[in-house]
Parts: structure tokens; C-alpha cells; sequence
């Protein structure tokens, strides 16, 4: 037989099998392939002699193993389906996270350990969202975005999220370039450090060319060096165990003022990462799971969010060691203090920290001067290759997100190198200009200002994962029920209403009419484009009454519910 007639052979046989799906025989997914009219569905599980034009992550797919006893759990499909989350997991670790942590223990003590547990509970459950959508449509959310919303609202929301993106990536550069200075005692200065971050991790991306199981496994090796680092500032500093106990399920912050709240509204905006949701929903596309049977799709959604849980516990495992080394060590304390213990300890760094009684100000690169000056050297350049290490997994992962983005949201397959190359270079730009102009606390100030900028952008990754993972026209019986509507609309409005109020307690420290009056400008631009999103999501969730009205010349579907992948084919620009 020639390869072409083989080629058709197969063809046949899968539209046969994808026909006998949709006539409702048990093991289809029915409702969702049949919205689709072509003979070749993004839904449809790949052929074996179609290669997929993946560029970036997706050279390959793991396959599952199966499981003749079809036992209720598998620790080898388990380690089969390891790796995506703990890839999504370096969110919850990058320097923002750490530098968050730092601050909470120094601030505020034991007391807001229960905020960080919540908040992590909380990313879990949405992660579980983006994880479905990826899992049942076999599109990430970026993908399902590109199909679901028209053009102008969509170039919008991408722009959006690549300042998420953005954001985020000058946090990790940040980071890094401290920790690199750190360790080489302030040789390398710190845009010396932004240079390097911008070499390593054109090298590190070329990691995937050594198989998709490696790569996951250096993100392992990472996330392994920043468990032992912060674990050893954790047996070193020796926490009160009681008072992280108690702050861990105790939800009370006792004598807690303005700078305490604040603190606990960044701990949330600093967790819940907007960028992390794009991720996760196409991290989970890597493994070979047959989206036209349902137990197998119901399979994947399980294993996948054990594997979420086991990765958000280790990382919330490190995120205590953080808070508590800090609430343990600085809690309450003044730069004189600091200040006199660094003089006798013959550090070089003592001139951080003024003469005076004003309690002390933390950050990454004080975090580590601190640490060296009450425990060691040693300390410090434990804590410098935690952030490193931090730094480093991050960035690449950042790096993975943007790919994805910009390739669902635009359709547009850029190599590696270019899509670095352009956002490295928006990223890195002005931290490199901060850092050669002004010094290391101007560098470190950049990140109240990065927070507040990827708080904004939450609203357009959790509203459209919501909507899409409510409708049944794409996720069929895996659509959200009552329960996971209500609820995740509730953790949505509950995380955007914190995230708001963190944003208004910056702008209101800024104490510029000028700027007073920019922001309130652009808050009506803003608040109008999620409330496009929200009035959409609403529909999702089953107010469909609110879908009257003929609103097709502002560019928007006048029955969003129904503008979903029914239409996908009459875009010929769009392959998978």
C-alpha cells in the first residue's frame, strides 16, 4: 500500500470513529465534536500521520499508560500526567512571591500565614478551571479567546495580558540580577545582572530540544534547590512552630492595622498570577489524551488536579519557610537594630539600614543582607541561590506563556527567539536603565508598581476562563455545574474586589492630582472593557435574558453563548 492511500485510510477510519461519536454511542463527547461541521476538528484527537505544527513545548506528547484494571487510582498514569503542574506551580515561587512573603513575616509576623493558605487554596481551584479547558477542548485558553471574541475586544485582552506577561518578567529579571549580585559580593553590578538574565535564558529555552520529560525535570531540579535553600533559612533561623501553627488556621490578625491589610491584599495579588491561567491550559495539552472519549478526558481532569495539588503544596511549603524566617527574625524590629548588628558583624552592606527607630523595610536584596548579617554569610548566599533558582524557573516559564499567548490570541507562529527577543526586550529595557542610573532600592521599588500592574490584568484571565468552562456548547458534560458557577464567580469577584483596592491604595499614596486625574480616565476605559467581559460571562453562567438587544455594530455577538466553536471552520487562517 502507498504512503498516500495509507494516509487516507486513516483519515477515513477517524472520521468514522468522530461519526460514531456523534451519533451518542457511549465514550463520545457528542455535543462538543458535533458543533464542529469540516471533517477535521480542533477538537478531534491528532492523527497518527498528521504532525502538529507545534513550536514550542509540544515536539512531542507523553503517553498515557493503560490501566487494564481500570483501578480507581494509578501512581503511573499519576507520574505520566506529573509535570504541567508543577511548571504552573514556579508562578506561586517567583521573586514577587518571595519578595510578598518576606515582607508579610517582617510586617506583619505569624499573623497572615492564614491569607497565603487561603490564597493558595483559592489559585488551586481556579488552575482547576484552566486545567479542564485544556484537558475537554484540546485548545488553551488563549486559542479558545481567538475563536470565542471578535476582533477588537480580543486585540484588547491580548494586549492586556502581554502586560501581565511583561510585568512579570521584569519581576524575574529583577530578581535575578540581585541574586546574581549578591553572590558575587557586588562584582557583577546590577545591570550587569539584567545583561546575564537576558543570555541564560536564551540558553535554558533551547532545553526542550532534549526531550519533553527533561525540561520538566530541570524545572524539578529548580524547584528542589528552592526548597532546600529556604529550607535551610528555616532550620537556621528555628521559627516558634506554635505561633506558624497557629497562624497557618487561626483567621485573625490581632492589633492589625492599615500596613497589615495592605500587606495581606498584596499576598493575593501576588499568588494569583493572570498569565498563570494561560499557561496552565496549555501546559495540560502535552500529554495524549483521546478528547473523544469521556473516560479518558474525565481521567486526565483527575490526575491532573492531583498533580496540581501535590505541586501548589510544595510550593506553599516554601512560601512558609519565607514568612516565617521573617516573622521569626525581623518581626518588629528597626533599622538600628539591624543597623548595629551588621556593624558588629563586619558587614560590608551596614549602610542599608539608617541609625534610626522606624521599623525596618525589607526586600530581596535587604532580605539576604539581613539574613547575612544575624546568621552568617552563609546564609546570604543560600538565600541569593534561592532567588536565583527562583528567578531563573520563572523566567522561563514566563517566557512559554508568552509563546502561547501570542500564538492563540494572533494565530501567529513566531520562533522562540523572536518572541523573546521582542518581549525580553520590552521587559528588560527600562530595568536595565534603572539599574545603571539609580541604585539598588529604586530597582526593588519597581516591584510595588509591577504588582499593582498584573493586579489590573487579573480580570481578563479569570472571567474568560469562568465563561468558557460554564458553556456546554464547549465543554459539553464537563461544562461547570451550579456549584462551580456560583463559586467561582464568588472567588472571582472576591479576588478582582481585593486586587481593586490594592490598586487604589497605591494611586492614593502617590499624592498627584496629575496622576489622580490620568487614573480615573483610564478606570473608565478599564472598568468598561470588564464589564463587556463580565455582561458575556453572566450569559455563560445562565442569565441568558441578559443577551437582548442587537449589538452586532459595536463589534460585540448578539447571542455571545452560541458565537463559540461552531464557527471555527469558517476561519481558514486557523490549523492545528
Amino acid at each position: 500500500m502507498s504512503r498516500g492511500e495509507s494516509g487516507r485510510e486513516s483519515r477515513t477510519g477517524s472520521e468514522n470513529r468522530i461519526g460514531k461519536d456523534v451519533s451518542g454511542e457511549p465514550g463520545g463527547l457528542g455535543g462538543v465534536v458535533s458543533t464542529i461541521s469540516s471533517s477535521r476538528s480542533p477538537l478531534q484527537p491528532p492523527e497518527d500521520t498528521e504532525e502538529e505544527p507545534f513550536t514550542t513545548y509540544f515536539d512531542s506528547k507523553i503517553p498515557i499508560p493503560e490501566d487494564e484494571t481500570h483501578s480507581c487510582f494509578s501512581f503511573r498514569k499519576l507520574w505520566a500526567f506529573t509535570g504541567p503542574g508543577f511548571l504552573m506551580s514556579i508562578a506561586y515561587l517567583d521573586p514577587g512571591n518571595i519578595e510578598s512573603d518576606l515582607q508579610s513575616g517582617a510586617v506583619a509576623g505569624f499573623k497572615l500565614l492564614w491569607v497565603l493558605l487561603l490564597a493558595t487554596v483559592i489559585g488551586l481551584l481556579l488552575q482547576r478551571l484552566a486545567a479542564r479547558l485544556g484537558v475537554v477542548t484540546g485548545l488553551h485558553l488563549a486559542e479558545v479567546c481567538h475563536r470565542q471574541y471578535h476582533k477588537f475586544p480580543r486585540i484588547i485582552l491580548w494586549l492586556m495580558v502581554e502586560l501581565a506577561i511583561i510585568g512579570s518578567d521584569m519581576q524575574e529579571v529583577i530578581g535575578s540580577a540581585i541574586a546574581i549580585n549578591l553572590l558575587s559580593v557586588g562584582k557583577i553590578p546590577l545591570w550587569g545582572g539584567v545583561l546575564i538574565t537576558i543570555a541564560d535564558t536564551f540558553v535554558f529555552l533551547f532545553l526542550d530540544k532534549y526531550g519533553l520529560r527533561k525540561l520538566e525535570a530541570f524545572f524539578g531540579f529548580l524547584i528542589t534547590i528552592m526548597a532546600l535553600t529556604f529550607g535551610y533559612e528555616y532550620i537556621t533561623v528555628k521559627p516558634n512552630q506554635e505561633k506558624v501553627l497557629q497562624g497557618l488556621f487561626i483567621p485573625y490578625c490581632k492589633d492589625c492595622g492599615t500596613p497589615q491589610l495592605e500587606q495581606a491584599v498584596g499576598i493575593v495579588g501576588a499568588v494569583i498570577m493572570p498569565h498563570n491561567m494561560y499557561l496552565h491550559s496549555a501546559l495540560v495539552k502535552s500529554r495524549q489524551v483521546d478528547r473523544s472519549n469521556k473516560r479518558q478526558v474525565r481521567e486526565a481532569n483527575k490526575y491532573f488536579f492531583i498533580e496540581s495539588c501535590i505541586a501548589l503544596f510544595v510550593s506553599f511549603i516554601i512560601n512558609i519557610f519565607v514568612v516565617a524566617v521573617f516573622a521569626e527574625a525581623f518581626f518588629n524590629k528597626t533599622n538600628a537594630d539591624v543597623n548595629q548588628v551588621c556593624v558588629n558583624s563586619s558587614s560590608p552592606h551596614s549602610s542599608l539600614f539608617p541609625n534610626n527607630n522606624e521599623t525596618l523595610e525589607v526586600d530581596i536584596y535587604k532580605g539576604g543582607v539581613v539574613l547575612g548579617c544575624y546568621f552568617g554569610p552563609a546564609a546570604l548566599y543560600i538565600w541569593a541561590i534561592g532567588i536565583l533558582a527562583a528567578g531563573q524557573s520563572s523566567t522561563m516559564t514566563g517566557t512559554y506563556s508568552g509563546q502561547f499567548v501570542m500564538e492563540g490570541f494572533l494565530n501567529l507562529r513566531w520562533s522562540r527567539f523572536a518572541r523573546v527577543l521582542l518581549t525580553r526586550s520590552i521587559a528588560v529595557t527600562p530595568t536595565l536603565f534603572v539599574a545603571i542610573f539609580q541604585d539598588v532600592e529604586h530597582l526593588t521599588g519597581m516591584n510595588d508598581f509591577l504588582n499593582v500592574l498584573m493586579s489590573l490584568q487579573l480580570p481578563f484571565a479569570l472571567i474568560p476562563v469562568l465563561t468558557f468552562t460554564s458553556l456546554p456548547t464547549v465543554m459539553h458534560d464537563f461544562a461547570n455545574g451550579l456549584f462551580w458557577k456560583v463559586a467561582g464567580g464568588l472567588l472571582i469577584l472576591l479576588i478582582c474586589s481585593i486586587n481593586m483596592y490594592f490598586v487604589v491604595a497605591y494611586v492614593r499614596d502617590l499624592h498627584n492630582l496629575g496622576l489622580y486625574i490620568g487614573a480615573a480616565v483610564l478606570s473608565v476605559v478599564y472598568l468598561s472593557f470588564v464589564a463587556y467581559l463580565t455582561w458575556l460571562c453572566l450569559i455563560a453562567l445562565g442569565a441568558s435574558f441578559l443577551a437582548c438587544g442587537n449589538t452586532g455594530h459595536l463589534g460585540f455577538a448578539a447571542r455571545p453563548e452560541l458565537f463559540l466553536l461552531g464557527h471555527v471552520d469558517s476561519d481558514t487562517s486557523v490549523t492545528r
